[in-house]
């Protein structure tokens, strides 16, 4: 399959190396591996479980991708972690695999960049294009959709929810589930209003980002709780992002919401 490895490298028999994989020196790669086509290991990478990583990511040095959970109710089950593709992990990222009481599956969504040092804990569920910035911590059985933004130095406590677009500023404890395209800074994380810049760059319409903008102001000072003006939110809600908040806001959570300030 043309791949390019190491002597150095240890690929354990029953790993599944697809076409063109690069592993560099003093990788370890575990039996119950898959790596997808053109997938790079830089030295030092270890990869271990029932781990799936998809094709033309690449993982620097030191990361360590399909270790055990670190929960104490882990008994040793099967449980997996699947990466998708075109992700970057860098230097010293952990990536674990799930639980059986938490579904027995880590997944992680295509296109992220996992910067130095940051952890994704078993049983979370990464979206596409999610960026985690340095040092930064997303604890168990976290919901993490499409096109967030965790900065540097963040804590996500265990079951929260992110919102697609929503991005979290850095050194930010994020205790309660965050709403789509919402904006979040302080060290007790505070819902500060939107993700202005991150619409802007993703191209959103500015008709779509007026009704978002009239959407937060009902949902900060509107009558009754918080989830009773998401509803009449809905009742009125032309735009298809405004519907995303709605529908987040009225959907299931294990968590409470951070509302606007």
């Amino acid at each position: 399959m043309n791949a390019l490895i190491h002597p150095s490298a240890i690929i354990e028999e029953g790993a599944v190396l697809g076409r063109d994989v690069k592993i560099g020196p003093f990788c370890h790669v575990g039996p119950h591996v898959r790596l997808g086509d053109r997938v790079e290991l830089k030295s030092h990478v270890v990869v271990a479980g029932h781990t799936e990583v998809g094709s033309d990511t690449t993982i620097f040095s030191f990361a360590v991708i399909g270790e055990i959970p670190q929960d104490l109710k882990f008994k040793g089950e099967e449980t997996r972690l699947v990466i998708g593709q075109r992700n970057r992990i860098r230097e010293h990222v952990t990536m674990n695999t799930g639980t059986a009481g938490g579904g027995g599956i880590t997944r992680i969504g295509d296109d992220g960049l996992f910067m130095a040092g940051c952890h994704i804990a078993h049983d979370a569920i990464v979206g596409d294009r999610v960026i985690i910035v340095n040092n930064s911590a997303i604890a168990g059985h976290c919901i993490i959709e499409d096109d967030v933004l965790v900065g540097g130095l963040c804590g996500v406590h265990q079951f929260v929810r992110i919102g697609r677009g929503a991005i979290i500023g850095a050194l930010s404890m994020v205790a309660n589930d965050v709403i789509p395209h919402g904006l979040v800074q302080g060290p007790r994380g505070e819902l500060d209003g939107l993700n202005l810049v991150g619409l802007k760059r993703r191209g959103v319409a500015r008709s779509d980002i007026t009704a978002l903008r009239a959407a937060f102001q009902m949902l900060a000072q509107g009558e009754g709780t918080f989830q009773d003006r998401a509803r009449r939110l809905g009742e009125e809600a032309d735009s298809a992002y405004v519907r995303q908040i709605v529908e987040f806001v009225t959907g299931g959570s294990d968590r409470s919401f951070l509302t606007p300030r």
